[in-house]
């Protein structure tokens, strides 16, 4: 299987600021290198978070999408992102996936964040998502799912792990950096996968300070990629597919897993 080039993405967001939000990540998307694979922005990336679905949520068919469309073409790379989405009438915290050919899938947080009234803005998500680039099978998710293990659980069945690397993009404040860095080596750990946390900096109109520390952590639970805490940065980080294989043949937890169901 061959190897996965990734391009993190980690910047300050305009608060409610749609075309600054773009134009700036439309900058630093030039700074990707020829042969990524995967480009991952934060979380709410055009507008910082949260914020009134009623003005600032788009259609499959609007701005945004056909932005992402336009990028990932450019760019010959998958790039995902968060932003606030509206189908019949009904709003989410979407993520996309977003292919060069312009297809795409979506995702939708499953864990509005309650404390901060996301849950009255947004609805929550009821389906999982588990896409395959060049053979790797990836779970995309988004900043509050990290507090809740089942949702992100791995699974094996007959020799094969569910996913190789799931990822959570992110608005997640500087004064929980404990709960982001502890939580994101945890699930590396106990689902024998890669991990990658991409979060944004800067400051939000709430008052909120976020430092970044947008990371790639291996099945080990060892960081083999940080970004500079505060600072804005594009960061390339090359993830090995045989190296994760020998890790699980060596060490295989997957055949001791329990067996679970999620009730939605």
């Amino acid at each position: 299987m061959p190897n996965l080039n990734i391009a993190i993405i980690q910047a300050n967001l305009l608060w409610e600021d749609k075309a600054a939000n773009t134009e700036r990540f439309g900058r630093l998307l030039e700074q990707v290198r020829p042969g990524t694979d995967l480009i991952l922005l934060p979380e709410t990336f055009t507008t910082a978070f949260p914020v009134d679905p009623k003005r600032f949520a788009e259609k499959e068919d609007g701005p945004t999408i056909q932005w992402l469309q336009n990028q990932a073409k450019a760019k010959n790379a998958v790039i995902c992102a968060t932003f606030p989405l509206e189908q019949d009438g009904h709003y989410f915290n979407s993520l996309v996936w977003m292919r060069p050919d312009g297809s795409y899938n979506l995702y939708f947080k499953r864990h509005t964040f309650t404390m901060g009234g996301e849950n009255k803005l947004v609805e929550r998500g009821e389906k999982q998502l588990i896409v395959e680039l060049k053979g790797w099978r990836i779970k995309p998710m988004v900043c509050y799912d990290i507090r809740f293990p089942v949702w992100a659980r791995n699974r094996y069945k007959d020799g094969q792990y569910e996913y190789d690397l799931a990822f959570y993009l992110a608005n997640f404040p500087d004064s929980r950096m404990i709960v982001w860095n502890t939580l994101l080596v945890a699930r590396a750990i106990e689902n024998q996968a890669y991990w990658i946390g991409v979060n944004r900096v800067g400051d939000d109109a709430h008052g909120l300070h976020y430092s970044g520390e947008s990371q790639v952590i291996n099945a080990r639970g060892e960081v083999i990629s940080k970004a500079e805490p505060y600072q804005e940065a594009v960061m390339h980080c090359t993830l090995d597919y045989d190296a994760l294989q020998r890790f699980r043949t060596k060490f295989p937890l997957g055949p001791d897993w329990d067996g679970f169901e999620i009730n939605t």
